[in-house]
């Protein structure tokens, strides 16, 4: 086994199997699927089990637990890391060993899939991300660059798909695959967006404190430098255009509402402020 694909899940019944039959249709050979579970209540286990030797269970733990934990159970020269709502096309894997070499990681670009209003304006969204290493995430790395820097840091909820890359870029370049990831994302809805957002801020505290200088690339909603270089998107797709920044401002508050609660009216406004001293 050169490749371990490493899949932290949380009741992921309905998704774990498209991406588990993604896995065993990759063009290249030699892959090892690794599950940490995180006390799933549904047929998550039992049907990871249909697909894989290697699922561990992991209750009350993060995602960066889950896949630290996952990698020292790899046997695999290389990690991919992936969430159990995504799907391979059928050659990422060998896209990504073909694109590694000189580079200390790989981002592996993602599509959005998903029918309803919300996830059209995530795919318009998305788009607009191709090529800006601040918002695309890294997810495949040889597992000794991966030691090296620690793996994921358990500290970082949310954010540690940033972190890590941030880091490894400290000394190594980060590449990009030519093979994509789908993101499946049908049924997300404002509130569950904004929900995610909200707790997800709550968590960030160290993250901003790591990196204020991503901060002020990320954390920025509304208005961003990938919507204004693509501003012809939203002159082509006005709707979308007005949707998304509606949805990111509603975000925006939401963001600010939870990282507001988790520190305190002082930390939030001298984070605010060395938030812009880096733009």
């Amino acid at each position: 086994m050169n490749v371990s694909v490493i899949i932290p899940t949380y009741n992921e019944e309905k998704n774990i199997k498209r991406l588990l039959t993604s896995i065993k249709k990759q063009a290249h050979s030699g892959v090892e699927t690794i599950i940490v579970d995180d006390g799933s209540r549904d047929r998550t286990v039992e049907i990871a089990k249909k697909f894989c030797k290697k699922v561990y269970e992991r209750s009350h733990a993060e995602r960066s637990v889950q896949r630290n934990f996952g990698a020292a159970k790899a046997r695999g020269k290389y990690l991919l890391f992936v969430d159990a709502d995504m799907e391979l096309s059928p050659k990422v894997i060998e896209s990504c060993l073909a694109n590694l070499d000189g580079y200390g990681a790989l981002i592996v670009p993602e599509k959005t899939v998903g029918k309803g209003f919300v996830s059209s304006i995530r795919k318009f969204e998305r788009r607009m991300y191709m090529g800006d290493p601040s918002i695309e995430v890294a997810r495949f790395f040889p597992k000794k660059v991966f030691n090296e820097f620690g793996g994921y840091d358990i500290n970082l909820t949310g954010t540690e798909d940033y972190d890590l890359p941030k880091r490894v870029s400290s000394k190594y370049k980060i590449g990009w695959a030519s093979e994509y990831i789908y993101h499946h994302e049908t049924g997300l809805t404002l509130g569950k967006q904004l929900k995610k957002k909200f707790y997800y801020a709550q968590k960030s505290a160290k993250y901003v404190d790591k990196h204020p200088d991503l901060i002020s690339r990320q954390g920025i909603l509304i208005i961003r430098k990938a919507y204004i270089s693509h501003w012809r998107e939203f002159v082509k797709h006005p709707f979308l255009g007005i949707a998304l920044l509606f949805m990111r401002t509603l975000e925006t508050i939401a963001a600010a509402l939870g990282f507001l609660s988790a520190v305190g009216p002082v930390v939030f406004i001298k984070t605010f402020f060395k938030m812009f001293s880096y733009i």
